[in-house]
């Protein structure tokens, strides 16, 4: 894991709040077991990960003949974005998730909780898909980083064709 992970504080930005979004539990879960401290504060953290636009939406795939839907797809979004103070570690970016299920009326209880099922397993996977991407990130943030180089010394060398005096 990154340096810049070891004390984290999450932001989620979600108007009308009620408990925290499984996208949420999920991203905290994972970061702890990979050894980094959540903070309560952001003042206390070394980086910020701050999501906001989580969006969850469900779209009719198909129709059956009598004008009723038989499947449906699953979207979330969230935008994402790590800083460090005022210094941006990950720019912003976006995440999708989609899964498709297919409804029966005669199984409205089972479909409904098959539906919540999907959309925490999404937001589980948005964690995933976030964690890695901002692994992935600072990893290749921390290669481009070139600790305190020594300026190259010329050597002189010896002139090639020429054959030194008998």
């Amino acid at each position: 894991m990154p340096p810049e992970l070891n004390r984290v504080y999450i932001d989620v930005v979600v108007p009308y709040r009620v408990s925290e979004p499984p996208v949420e539990a999920s991203l905290r879960t994972r970061l702890l077991r990979q050894g980094a401290k959540i903070t309560k504060e952001a003042a206390s953290a070394q980086s910020v990960i701050k999501l906001t636009h989580l969006k969850e939406g469900r779209q009719v795939l198909s129709v059956g003949p009598d004008g009723k839907a038989l499947e449906f797809r699953l979207v979330t979004t969230v935008d994402y974005e790590v800083h460090s103070g005022t210094e941006v570690l990950v720019p912003s970016g976006n995440l999708r998730v989609t899964r498709d299920y297919s409804f029966n009326e005669e199984q409205i209880l089972a479909k409904e909780a098959e539906e919540a099922r999907l959309r925490e397993y999404i937001q589980d996977q948005l964690a995933e898909l976030l964690l890695l991407r901002v692994e992935t990130v600072l990893s290749r943030r921390a290669q481009t980083v070139v600790p305190d180089a020594q300026p190259a010394q010329v050597v002189p060398s010896e002139p090639q064709g020429e054959v030194p005096p008998p």
